[in-house]
């Protein structure tokens, strides 16, 4: 059973999670099946607390914990909804959080860096073909 921020109760439904998930993941670049692995991590840590009631709070840090190191779009995406910013303030403070170097500073591989310049990529090698020698026999 889930507890509401307002008290009220409701079954756990992964369908519900699974659609809030799509929509902060739509269009992103996301190996299939990512977001059913999140929906059985979520809903394995879930069975582990081994409470009968659980705060929707801590399932929605859980995704958010889970988005963050996944993809930072769909992280933001959800954050929005999630935490309800109140202005534009608090929301840019939470991106900014994410610009912020800490000890893991890689970006994740599926992620591409504003901060970096990568060098192009040189353009392919064109392949040179075998000539082919026509030979026209004419008859007589």
């Amino acid at each position: 059973m889930i507890v509401k921020q307002d008290g009220r109760r409701e079954e756990y439904t992964k369908d519900k999670l699974w659609v809030s998930l799509m929509k902060a993941c739509a269009k992103r670049p996301l190996a299939t099946g990512t977001i059913e692995k999140v929906l059985e991590d979520i809903g394995a840590r879930l069975s582990n607390v081994g409470r009968s009631e659980i705060p929707s709070k801590v399932i929605g840090e859980m995704v958010m914990e889970k988005l963050k190191d996944l993809d930072r779009v769909a992280y933001i995406r959800f954050a929005s909804v999630y935490r309800d910013f109140r202005d534009i303030e608090s929301f840019r403070e939470e991106i900014d959080s994410l610009l912020e170097p800490t000890t893991n500073s890689e970006v994740p591989s599926n992620q591409l860096s504003f901060l970096e310049e990568k060098k192009p990529m040189p353009p392919p090698q064109r392949r040179r073909g075998r000539k082919l020698k026509l030979t026209v026999e004419k008859s007589t």
